[in-house]
Order: C-alpha cells, then sequence, then structure tokens
C-alpha cells in the first residue's frame, strides 16, 4: 500500500524545480572551477594569472606617515624652509587655521644600498633591506578625512559597507590553511585604540561574512572562546558540531540558494579546529632565543610590534592567506599622524616599528618565503610640507601625494616608481590611485581585478570600481 502523500502541483514544481535549478547551478559552478568552493568557501581556487603572492601581510601604518619625513627624499624642501608656498589652499588640509610655512624634514637622510636609495635616519634597520622593496611615490587618494580615508584605502569606497583587500583575496584564492583564520587582523596593544572605523576596515561587506578579517585581541587570548570547557568532553564536542551540521544542512536543502548556510557549517568546524592549531600559532615565546633576538621581542621600545610580526611570519608559514598589522592607534599622536611634533611622533613610531619589519623581511628571505610572501607598508594618505602651526610644529593630512613600499611576492627590488613633485606635494609623474594599487596587489596574488567580482544589487561588484585603473605593472621584476 502506498503511504506517500498525495503531492500538490505547487509541491511538485517546487521540489522538481528546486532540484533542476541545482543541476543547473552545479554546471556553472563547474565549468568556472569553484564547485568545490560553493560546498566549503575556504576551499582553495586556482589563481586567475601567474602570481606569485601566495601570502599578504600589509603594514598598516595608520595616520598617514609623512612621505618627505620617511622614504621620499626632497632636498629643495630644505632649500626652501620657512618660505611661503604661494596659491596654497588651506582647506587642503584638515586644519585650514594651522597653516604654516614649508618646513624642512627635521631628520638626516642617507643613501642605502646597491640601489642608492635614499631613507630617513628614523628607519636604520629596514633601511638595510632597500634593493628588496619597491617604492611608489606617486600614490593619491580622494579624501583629506582619516575615516572615509581608511575606508578607501582598505576597501575601495569611502563609506563603510564595502568588502576589504583582505576579503577579497580570500574570496579570489580561498585559504591555505583547514585550522586557521584565512585572513587575520591585529591592531595597537598599548590601549591607543582602533584605527577610526574599526571593524569596517576588515569587514565583508557585502561578500559572504566568512571572509570578514578575524581581529585578534591586542591583550589576553587572541581569540575568544578558544579554550575548551572541562564539561565538554571531545566526544561530545563533536556530537553537537555534527547535530549543527546536520540541521544547517537540512535547511540548506530546503533553501539551497542560502549561501550563508555554508559558512555557517564551516565557521563551527574551523573554530574547533582552532582550539589546537590557533594557540600554537601564536606562540611566539617558543621561538628560538636567536629570533626573538631578530626581531626585538624582548625589546621595551618595539616588543609589542615583534611579537605581531613574529605572529604574521608564523601564519604565512600555516598557510594564513591575508594578514594586516596596524602600527598606531586612534589618532593624533597615538598614531603616525602627527599634527603636532612630527619629529617626535614619527620618530617614536619608527622606533617601534623599524626592527621587527627588518627582522619580517630578514625572516621570510632567509626561509625561502620572502618570493610568495607581498608585504605592504603604507597608510590611507602622506602629509603635507608645509607646517602644522604648533609649539612643536607638526604637519596637516595630504591627500596628493604619499609613498607605499612593497618587498617579496614578485615585485622588484630596489625599484622607485612614480615621483611627487620636488617639494613633495603633488603626484606629478606615474600617477597611481588607490585602486591603480589594489588592482596591483590582486595582480602580485594572482588575481585579474576586471574578474574578480561579485553579484550585488543587479551589479557584479569589485574592489577597483567602475573608473579604469591599471595595474603598475612595472614593479614586478
Amino acid at each position: 500500500m502506498n503511504t506517500f502523500p498525495p503531492l500538490s502541483r505547487r509541491h511538485l514544481l517546487q521540489r522538481a524545480g528546486g532540484g533542476f535549478g541545482m543541476l543547473a547551478a552545479a554546471a556553472m559552478l563547474d565549468r568556472e572551477g569553484r564547485a568545490a568552493a560553493s560546498l566549503n568557501p575556504f576551499a582553495p581556487k586556482q589563481p586567475m594569472h601567474m602570481g606569485k603572492a601566495k601570502s599578504i601581510i600589509w603594514i598598516f601604518t595608520n595616520g598617514g606617515p609623512s612621505q618627505v619625513d620617511t622614504w621620499d627624499y626632497k632636498p629643495e624642501l630644505k632649500k626652501r624652509d620657512g618660505k611661503v608656498l604661494d596659491g596654497f589652499d588651506p582647506k587642503t588640509g584638515f586644519f585650514p587655521g594651522s597653516v604654516g610655512p614649508l618646513m624642512a624634514s627635521p631628520f638626516e637622510w642617507k643613501q642605502h644600498g646597491q640601489s642608492g636609495t635614499w631613507a630617513s635616519e628614523i628607519f636604520p634597520k629596514t633601511a638595510m633591506h632597500v634593493d628588496k622593496m619597491c617604492f611608489i611615490h606617486s600614490c593619491w587618494t580622494g579624501s583629506n578625512n582619516h575615516s572615509p580615508a581608511l575606508f578607501m584605502m582598505n576597501t575601495g569606497a569611502t563609506r563603510m559597507g564595502y568588502p576589504c583587500v583582505g576579503s577579497w583575496v580570500n574570496y579570489g584564492l580561498g585559504s591555505e590553511s583547514d585550522s586557521l583564520p584565512s585572513f587575520v587582523v591585529m591592531s595597537d596593544p598599548l590601549n591607543r585604540g582602533l584605527p577610526k572605523g574599526s571593524a569596517a576596515n576588515w569587514g565583508a561587506g557585502f561578500l559572504p561574512s566568512i571572509y570578514q578579517g578575524t581581529w585578534l585581541k591586542p591583550k589576553g587570548a587572541p581569540i575568544e572562546n578558544l579554550a575548551v570547557p572541562a564539561s565538554l568532553t571531545t566526544k561530545r564536542q563533536r556530537a553537537q558540531l555534527d547535530l549543527l551540521a546536520q540541521l544547517n544542512r537540512g535547511a540548506l536543502a530546503e533553501s539551497p540558494i542560502e549561501s550563508e548556510l555554508n559558512a555557517r557549517i564551516e565557521s563551527f568546524e574551523l573554530a574547533y579546529r582552532m582550539q589546537t592549531a590557533a594557540p600554537e600559532a601564536f606562540d611566539v615565546k617558543g621561538e628560538p632565543e636567536h629570533i626573538q633576538k631578530l626581531y626585538g621581542l624582548n625589546e621595551k621600545h618595539c616588543g609589542h610590534f615583534a611579537a605581531q610580526c613574529l605572529t604574521a611570519r608564523r601564519m604565512v608559514e600555516r598557510g594564513v592567506r591575508f594578514i594586516q598589522i596596524y602600527s598606531g592607534g586612534m589618532e593624533n599622536q597615538q598614531s603616525w599622524d602627527g599634527h603636532n611634533d612630527i619629529a617626535g611622533n614619527h620618530r617614536g613610531f619608527a622606533l617601534e616599528s623599524d626592527q621587527p619589519v627588518a627582522a619580517l623581511i630578514a625572516d621570510l628571505e632567509q626561509r625561502g618565503l620572502l618570493d610568495q610572501t607581498l608585504i605592504i607598508w603604507g597608510g590611507e594618505f602622506g602629509r603635507l610640507p608645509i607646517s602644522q602651526k604648533a609649539a612643536k610644529p607638526g604637519r596637516d593630512h595630504n591627500p596628493h601625494a604619499f609613498t607605499v613600499w612593497m618587498c617579496g611576492g614578485g615585485v622588484k627590488g630596489g625599484y622607485h616608481h612614480g615621483e611627487s613633485d620636488e617639494i613633495g606635494f603633488k603626484a606629478a609623474m606615474d600617477k597611481v590611485s588607490v585602486h591603480d594599487l589594489h588592482a596591483t596587489i590582486l595582480a602580485a596574488a594572482g588575481l585579474d581585478h576586471e574578474r574578480l567580482t561579485f553579484k550585488f544589487q543587479g551589479l557584479d561588484q569589485r574592489l577597483t570600481g567602475v573608473e579604469n585603473p591599471k595595474v603598475v605593472t612595472k614593479v614586478f621584476g
């Protein structure tokens, strides 16, 4: 006797239509080589073209370091020290009422390496690696305000709600690690706050939330709830996860277009695996003594940043795709935002980061990992060549010119791309927009910025917007 209830036409169409729809979707996904990723959003994916960078470490110098006091040498600025900059618009910076005259860099400069690269005295250790570093001196952006400029540099848009570079990279390439987050973020550990905009700077926006950055707490356990409660045995925990996965997959069968459910299932499994892998990955004190000394792990002036850079290297070794480290906190003297006392501000933050960054380059190189790891150094904008009036003068924001350097990941060492004008005020030759920079970063990782898209609100959205950005191909060796 047939025990199945009669099937209405509506139910038949609903079930059959869903089945045919899934077949069609599977066929399309298979053609694009994405079928595995639809089942596991972390699954590694093939690059779109040849790119050397398997991992990216972004040293984000929060607040906007002064290009004319770090890596963009301007002897003309010294000649014109104290003179008024004719035709200057006081609204260029953020404090139009505090405009002073042109101001020479307070630091000494020297040439380094076979490339003869000029570097400020505040980077004595990093400057030893200039022949491995690639400098872009002609970057520019469209905002002179921290929050929108931070969003622009991180997400390609001046407002929140858009996916950041790290999310796009992980969406495009997946993860090489099955037991650690594929995208991690480290912020200032000295109680100086988060960058303006906080977690929106490492959010996934309209991409599936699984691709957002995992923020590592600067104090205490880096990730909450990793320790297994004493009352929960391994067998019971496994049974709980299996039940959750069963319930979620049941819901997914009823609504196959619910992409977040796959992400939710995998996030539970990843958290389970992280309970063992993460504490080991964060154990920088387990490194040999000579490595701890190389980074300055036990030095008071830089130990906190050394721990973050060393953690980044350990993450790269374990297959983490994208790591972002914020140098500095919220704003003003708590970050590279040198409105007052540019000399004291920049010297202090360089002292914190110089040795750890130099060690990161050297350590990756000696382990054979530098070629496949792209290191990026830069902030959200630059600073003006004129002074900002104060008891100890500083420099105001400058969206018209700033310097970013990269190292490893296939870029050309000892190369300088573009120029700012003779006083470092505006990008003057081979200008590089933020979208150009993003396109170049994606290219280093083997991703085509025009093909890396996500359908949202009826449009194929991309990191690099709708203008016509160009990859800076000359930076690659």
